[in-house]
């Protein structure tokens, strides 16, 4: 088997529909299997993919596991050489899956790689993001970039060039495609996992920090390109909602690969922001 396909839906069920026509429309010399996870939509998703698409591998929770817990349900399954993580609001040309695995099967030095992101006008969604640093993060955390965006000039790579290819940081999770045998190489693991501590958010930027820790290479390449329509399933989740996603995973990176005092320091500061916004709440 080439490639599995794992997609974890929630409450997207036309957008997974759209998608899941186009990945059966794809082209070329290939073999692929697809999962969908879906994370207890409660939107009729289940039954459209079981009549819709009796070939999908589908794993129905009965609660919202988050992404990374969801993932690794499917990816212990997958029999695939290669993994790609797709999000359910995307749409793949006939050539998309084709011309992504060609890519990586002729630059093994990428474990994880990621292709060119348009929005539904054909626009190039900037992707391509550099390893978290105190001072980025903090400077979210107070929401300076409202007012000087170009704070975060280092840590969004504005200057980075999507028309080429080049080793990268990290990608956006939502085309994140994995060689399997290079990472089962250079982890020593028997599958590939992601990090359960995250339920959303920061969880493909960790996959990223630790194939470079195990010494291997993430890259990004325009070769393949899909549509995205970015943020389908969360843009259904409240504001405040999200924000303590963020919180949550933001500082559970820290503590895991940065030092103990940009972990408190970076905890302090949201402490400090969530209780100004529950004054400010309270007038």
């Amino acid at each position: 088997m080439d490639l599995s396909v794992i997609i974890v839906s929630w409450k997207v069920k036309e957008k997974l529909r759209a998608n899941l026509r186009a990945l059966y429309a794809s082209r070329g010399d290939f073999s692929y299997e697809v999962y969908v996870v879906d994370n207890n939509s409660g939107d009729g998703s289940i039954d459209m993919v079981r009549a819709e698409f009796p070939q999908v591998k589908l794993l129905a929770n009965s609660d919202n596991l988050g992404f990374a817990r969801a993932n690794n349900q499917a990816l212990l399954q997958a029999q695939g050489d290669y993994v790609l993580l797709l999000n359910p609001d995307m749409l793949v040309n006939p050539d998309t899956l084709f011309n992504a695995l060609i890519w990586a099967k002729n630059n093994q030095q990428a474990v994880v790689s990621g292709y060119k992101l348009v929005d539904s006008q054909g626009e190039i969604i900037k992707q391509v993001r550099r390893f978290p640093l105190f001072f980025d993060q903090l400077m979210i955390i107070i929401k300076l970039p409202h007012l000087l965006p170009g704070v975060l000039n280092h840590y969004l790579h504005n200057s980075f060039d999507y028309e080429k290819e080049a080793k990268v940081d990290s990608i956006r999770g939502a085309f994140f495609l994995i060689n399997k045998k290079a990472w089962l190489n250079i982890s020593g693991q028997k599958n590939i996992l992601l990090d359960e501590r995250y339920f959303i958010w920061f969880e493909e930027v960790d996959f990223c920090r630790q194939v470079y820790q195990n010494g291997g290479e993430v890259w990004y390449s325009p070769a393949a390109q899909c549509v995205d329509y970015v943020g389908a399933s969360f843009g259904q989740v409240a504001l405040t909602t999200k924000q303590k996603y963020f919180e949550d995973s933001m500082l559970k990176y820290f503590k895991k690969w940065e030092a103990v005092w940009q972990y408190y320091l970076l905890k302090i500061a949201w402490q400090l922001v969530d209780l100004i916004v529950s004054l400010l709440a309270q007038k």
